[in-house]
């Protein structure tokens, strides 16, 4: 079954954000586009590319009114010591989740049951609480944040405009779609 246009489930998680341990719930998610990334593990090799990629590219998210949450099955002491010990993680100003029950990356569907650890799973959710866009690596495959805030601004304009989509490789200010009976068969 997908999570695409599913409502989140309920949660409780602390993350390490700012250099302060914050509590967050499902409603902490809602009101807003939000962006979760699920990574395996700190202090790992592909993980901080990722991660440090978001960072280099969050203040066009928060532009958009989007905020970024990094998630795995560590603790949130482990997040703060990864902040603290990495030049790459350090430049990171969006909150890292800790989810060491598993019940947030389980809640997604990307929990490796036998590891512990979470696939490479990034979610975007729209202020109410669904789930717009999904996608899932295997964990040696790393992310692009254009592309990933590419893929917001489609959810986005989506979201604004009902009745038209966005065709491959649509950017803001291209050209959209308006599906019809008139466009079958002449795209």
């Amino acid at each position: 079954m997908s999570l695409i246009n599913t409502t989140i489930k309920p949660f409780k998680a602390t993350a390490y954000h700012q250099g302060k341990f914050v509590d967050l719930t499902e409603a902490s998610l809602k009101g807003k586009w939000s962006v979760l990334v699920f990574y395996p593990a700190d202090f790992t090799f592909v993980c901080p590319t990722e991660l440090g990629d978001l960072a280099d590219h969050y203040d066009t998210f928060k532009s958009l009114g989007v905020e970024i949450y990094g998630v795995s099955t560590d603790t949130h002491f482990t997040h703060k010591a990864w902040h603290d010990s990495s030049d790459t993680i350090r430049k990171v100003s969006y909150p890292l989740v800790a989810d060491p029950t598993g019940t947030l990356t389980r809640n997604f569907g990307v929990m490796i049951e036998e590891e512990g650890l979470a696939l490479r799973g990034t979610f975007v959710i729209n202020p109410e609480g669904q789930i717009k866009v999904l996608e899932i690596h295997d964990n040696g495959i790393g992310r692009d944040a254009k592309e990933l805030l590419r893929k917001v601004q489609a959810a986005q304009y989506v979201a604004a405009h009902p009745g038209e989509v966005c065709p491959a490789k649509w950017t803001p200010g291209a050209e959209t779609l308006a599906p019809s009976l008139d466009l079958v068969g002449k795209i």
